[in-house]
């Protein structure tokens, strides 16, 4: 089984600083098949997925004439609904020993029927009900995903198991925005194409899930071990590590403005063509992609809590930026450059964290609570930002933003949980 040989071998000891070492001796463990496999489904997803993220900005602001609020509400739901089905997600993804494959199946499945339906949607309220449905299905995959991550890695090398999954996940964030900005350029309906395409590629991550992720299940719990049980998950809050953890996680989402709203600002502030909008993401993709990897990796030896509040750090460097006067050429480099290495030092570095402080019975559930707080935060930021901006402008409301991290870093470091590996 994929899960017990991944596990063989007493677990490597955290030092006082959260960092994980090995013992003496022990040969630095290979990122699993697991991993990889599911890299690839990522990978493919994504090209999917931001293909769609790329252009919708700008199909919602420019075509059909949305305001910052209206905006700002349907990015909350693209990017926060997930939250309300995380929960169920990685609870029904324990149950029975683990069905985290079947769940995640089903995740990408809803999401990518999701894609045509984006063609029949031109007014606020449809195109909310779809793309409520399209995170649903991220919601139902994410938790089980990173689960089967977390499981098939050694506790030392989980940082950088992580760093290769995202860096290939963001390898399709990559190729993404690429491939809409190609289709937006050879066709007349250039919009309906981008939804077509990407529903045929989403297609194409589901059939590599199915035939090539194993489906393994973990072991069952010891007799007085944790239950996969609701409560149980809910209850994984009373340890006090995971609990600061999560606070932590939902406090420093209260203060991140989505990824759309940073292009937006980055067009105002340089005047880019619309046609060129769709390849602000690549930016960011790209600094992600060369990051991943090397952060994990250095997660993963002086200590995952320090990377994650230095990936805040880097955030609140882009924001103060777009804050300055300046225009040079190199503004825009500089921003998504440092946006990528925010998403480079949190993203996976979080689960690695989480993962360390979650019994294997609960890996799924205890993962999706983390999640669940940090997605409703973004919610939360996505509107508040977005009203903001509709009544003050943007700059009043990135400079909120801008504060508000700062004081979310500070309380997070002083509130570092101690056995953060």
């Amino acid at each position: 089984m994929y899960v017990a040989d991944s596990r063989a071998g007493a677990p490597a000891p955290a030092s006082a600083d959260g960092a994980v070492r090995p013992p003496a001796g022990r040969r630095r463990a290979a990122v699993a098949p697991t991993v990889l496999a599911l890299g690839t489904v990522s990978l493919i997803t994504d090209v999917s997925s931001e293909m769609v993220t790329a252009v919708l900005p700008l199909y919602l602001v420019a075509g059909l004439g949305l305001s910052p609020l209206g905006f700002g509400l349907l990015d909350g739901v693209y990017n926060g609904f997930s939250a309300l089905v995380r929960l169920l997600g990685g609870h029904v993804a324990d149950r029975g020993g683990g069905r985290h494959k079947t769940v995640a199946c089903l995740g990408y499945g809803v999401s990518a029927l999701c894609k045509p339906l984006l063609l029949l949607a031109h007014s606020l309220t449809p195109i909310g009900l779809v793309l409520a449905a399209d995170r649903t299905g991220k919601g139902l995959r994410t938790a089980p995903r990173d689960a089967l991550i977390s499981l098939s890695s050694t506790p030392e090398s989980r940082g950088r198991a992580f760093g290769v999954h995202r860096a290939m996940d963001t390898a399709g964030a990559l190729l993404g925005p690429l491939v809409a900005f190609w289709i937006l350029r050879l066709t007349v309906d250039g919009y309906d194409a981008v939804f077509t395409v990407s529903f045929c590629v989403a297609a194409v991550g589901v059939l590599v899930l199915v035939l090539f992720v194993p489906g393994g299940r973990t072991a069952p719990p010891a007799d007085d071990g944790p239950r996969p049980t609701l409560r149980g998950a809910l209850g994984l809050l009373r340890e006090r590590d995971l609990r600061r953890i999560a606070l932590c996680a939902l406090l420093l989402g209260l203060a991140t403005v989505s990824d759309s709203f940073v292009y937006l600002l980055l067009q105002r502030r340089l005047g880019v063509p619309d046609r060129w909008f769709a390849l602000l993401p690549l930016g960011t993709a790209a600094a992600f992609l060369l990051l991943a990897v090397p952060a994990g990796r250095l997660a993963d030896r002086v200590g995952r809590w320090r990377i994650f509040l230095a990936g805040h750090g880097a955030l609140l460097a882009a924001y103060a930026l777009l804050l300055t006067s300046w225009h040079g050429s190199a503004l825009p480099y500089a921003v998504l450059v440092l946006h990528g290495a925010f998403y480079a030092a949190t993203d996976g570095v979080l689960m690695a964290a989480a993962s360390d402080s979650v019994p294997e019975a609960l890996r799924s559930s205890g993962l999706a609570l983390v999640q669940t707080g940090q997605a409703l935060a973004r919610f939360a930021c996505s509107l508040a930002f977005g009203a903001l901006w509709t009544v003050w402008g943007d700059r009043a409301a990135l400079t909120a933003s801008a504060l508000a991290l700062a004081g979310c870093a500070a309380f997070s470091f002083t509130l570092r949980p101690k056995g953060t590996a």
